[in-house]
């Protein structure tokens, strides 16, 4: 009895099949275009494993960018402040004590031509005509003062708050100086032909030269005593030098004391 029934028990086994699988394995991906909804073994329905779609992202146009970019405006040259500030090529390193006080004239008067050039009225139109104009005498005059040792040396003592230019009291007491500014004179009035001048003028370049060099000492001391003292020696052998140069038979001589 019990081997019977155990017999059919394993005859059951046998005979029993196992439930069908359902095969996902070959549904495409999420990210194909075609998914199916449906299960291919039992036809069940399946759940919506799409994916929302990702909004695209939106950047910035560069030319946007660059147009805005284009539209800033230039910033504005730098305005000089000194005479010095003009010169960059010849003066880079600018007044004294920084700079020599000595300056090299042919250099100078190139890049004042070269400045000039470009600063010249007649080049700008009517709307930038004035400003072209204002900014050509600002040049004429820094030119003008560092060209000549004597108002290069009052403009640079008058940085300093000293005004040794319409100082009326800024005359020397060096007797010894007196006798030889009138002894130019007299020599100067005598002459009957320039030619007789020529060793004078030599003579007084000489002084002016000294002069320089004593300036140039005392400016890199900032010592504006002594540059002081020294600018009322050069006014009058600037005064000699323009005596000389505008030379005239009979014409009277007139000298700075």
């Amino acid at each position: 009895m019990r081997s019977a029934i155990l017999r059919r028990s394993q005859q059951a086994l046998k005979n029993h099949k196992p439930p069908t699988r359902h095969n996902f394995s070959t549904i495409p991906s999420s990210s194909s275009s075609s998914i199916p909804t449906v299960c291919q073994s039992c036809r069940r329905k399946l759940a919506d494993t799409a994916s929302p779609s990702t909004p695209q992202r939106r950047w910035q146009s560069s030319t946007a960018n660059s147009q805005a970019t284009t539209n800033i405006p230039p910033r504005a040259s730098a305005i000089p402040q000194t005479h010095y500030e003009f010169f960059p090529k010849t003066l880079p390193k600018g007044p004294p004590p920084s700079g020599p006080f000595h300056i090299d004239a042919r250099e100078l008067r190139k890049e004042f031509l070269q400045l000039q050039a470009v600063a010249h009225p007649d080049r700008h139109g009517a709307h930038l005509k004035l400003r072209a104009e204002a900014t050509s005498a600002r040049i004429n005059e820094a030119y003008k003062t560092l060209q000549n040792p004597l108002l290069r040396t009052q403009y640079l003592l008058s940085q300093r708050g000293i005004d040794v230019a319409e100082d009326e009291t800024a005359k020397t007491e060096d007797a010894e100086l007196l006798m030889e500014v009138l002894d130019a004179r007299e020599e100067i009035e005598n002459a009957q032909v320039e030619e007789e001048l020529v060793g004078m003028k030599r003579v007084n370049e000489e002084r002016i030269r000294v002069s320089e060099e004593v300036l140039d000492g005392a400016f890199q001391r900032d010592d504006m005593k002594v540059a002081a003292a020294e600018a009322v020696r050069l006014r009058y052998w600037v005064n000699i030098r323009e005596s000389l140069d505008a030379w005239e038979k009979g014409k009277p001589v007139v000298l700075v004391h």
